[in-house]
């Protein structure tokens, strides 16, 4: 269920945001209505960008919480400049409540855990060579409909957010859903896309990114082979891999992660998303 949180009038513009939920993690979508033809829009959440797109009678953006955001209110702003270049601000908050997240111990082989100098530059510089890709933002919606669970099955999967102790040392949160799926079953694109990447790094293994625009990203990790290529345009449901255990796991299955610009998002509130076309 989708809850209007905010509502401002000028002529015939409303501003509404709506979320399914407003914790760490969650996405929503803030929708302008009444939009003047070729008006220009714009707006942030945070001090961050909102990028836009063409909905129903108007314009709407998605927006994301990031796992960390601590509870409070987030501050969103939007501007509307008509072909006379007439301008309305809109401004508004939506509150955010607290989530609370488990706590994972794992034990992995010490060569995964205790980094020799060398391959803890590798992985370094692949994190941040992931963080460079998710600051690209493709200027037009690639995505259409619903998104889909990448794998089969009912399994609603797990991890998102958790504290990792590994070999008992604290890591970074888990930014992703892990889905329990068999050594070679197939993988789908969660909607329309470019692929962004398609490579193998040390702790995600074998993996791919496909660039859905306007700062979407999903991320497919652990497989045992893609069978896709960089700058390949996927469909919604289209074949991208399959499930593998490559890269630092203790099993095979699926670690599907979504980037909404610099957010880290809950992948679950991703498939939960109401805007439907």
């Amino acid at each position: 269920m989708f809850l209007s949180l905010s509502t401002h009038a000028a002529a015939a513009i409303r501003v509404e945001v709506h979320a399914s939920r407003l914790t760490p993690g969650d996405v929503g979508w803030l929708h302008v209505r009444g939009v003047p033809a070729r008006a220009m829009i714009e707006g942030s959440i945070a001090g961050r960008p909102l990028h836009f797109f063409s909905y129903a009678d108007g314009q709407a953006a998605l927006l994301g919480l990031d796992l960390d955001t601590a509870a409070g209110t987030l501050p969103w702003t939007v501007e509307v400049v008509d072909a006379e270049d007439e301008r309305r601000v809109f401004r508004g908050a939506v509150d955010v409540g607290s989530r609370r997240f488990v706590v994972q111990r794992l034990t992995v082989p010490p060569s995964m855990s205790d980094l020799d100098p060398e391959t803890e530059r590798r992985a370094v510089a692949e994190s941040a060579k992931l963080r460079t890709l998710y600051r690209v933002v493709t200027p037009e919606r690639l995505w259409q409909g619903r998104f889909l669970r990448p794998v089969e099955g009912t399994d609603p999967g797990t991890g998102f957010g958790a504290r990792r102790v590994i070999n008992g040392q604290p890591r970074m949160p888990h930014s992703g859903l892990d889905f329990p799926a068999p050594l070679g079953a197939p993988i789908v694109a969660a909607n329309g896309g470019r692929v962004a990447l398609v490579a193998e790094y040390f702790f995600p293994g074998r993996l791919v990114v496909i660039d859905h625009g306007l700062g979407l990203y999903t991320l497919y990790f652990h497989l045992q082979s893609a069978s896709v290529v960089e700058d390949e345009l996927v469909e919604r449901g289209q074949r991208i891999g399959t499930v593998g255990a490559s890269g630092r796991v203790t099993g095979p299955h699926l670690h599907f992660g979504v980037q909404l610009g610099a957010a880290r998002v809950d992948p679950a509130a991703l498939l939960r998303l109401g805007v439907s076309h």
